[in-house]
């Protein structure tokens, strides 16, 4: 599966990837702020994430950024489990492409095709430490679900507080019916 926006690629991710996965998420400001990946990141915990697309991995992705005739590995993101919760997104982008809308840009693209898929809702968080990722989430249309979780980042070793987001895909669903 993937999917093309104004300024982004989102494709799953390829062996060939891992040195360059490796350097964008190779970041401890990257990976404090999500649960999966252990810090330090090595070449092999990315070559496991890429070979894990071998199977039916749903809607998760790279991210790459086209700029100035460019295409860059700049970040991931996906729809998944997560403890009870099916269909949990989650996202990171490297350093120097924070600020510039792409994650916003890559979300709307993934809850395009989550609703295509016929997922319903769609919960994310946030640590509360990392405010910037509630923006986006906000952006994106998430609303606060009222409730908080302790979730664990490997990256950071610990269980982290997390505000919990949540998402209705069922305006997308009926608006891509009356459009096919």
């Amino acid at each position: 599966m993937f999917a093309r926006t104004e300024r982004l690629t989102l494709r799953p991710g390829w062996i060939e990837d891992a040195p360059t996965l490796l350097t964008a998420i190779g970041h401890e400001a990257v990976v404090r702020n999500l649960s999966r990946p252990p810090w330090p990141y090595t070449l092999s915990d990315a070559e496991a994430f890429v070979g894990a697309w071998a199977g039916d991995p749903g809607p998760v992705f790279l991210i790459f950024a086209h700029d100035a005739g460019r295409c860059d590995l700049i970040g991931g993101i996906g729809i998944g489990p997560l403890g009870d919760l099916p269909h949990v997104m989650g996202y990171w982008l490297t350093p120097s492409a924070w600020g510039r809308g792409y994650a916003t840009e890559a979300g709307r693209a993934v809850l395009d095709i989550a609703a295509t898929l016929g997922i319903t809702r769609v919960d994310a968080g946030h640590y509360v430490d990392n405010p910037a990722s509630g923006a986006v989430l906000r952006r994106l249309g998430f609303v606060p679900t009222g409730t908080r979780s302790l979730i664990p980042s490997r990256g950071r070793g610990v269980a982290v507080e997390t505000i919990d987001y949540a998402i209705s895909l069922s305006d997308r669903q009926g608006a891509r019916q009356l459009a096919a």
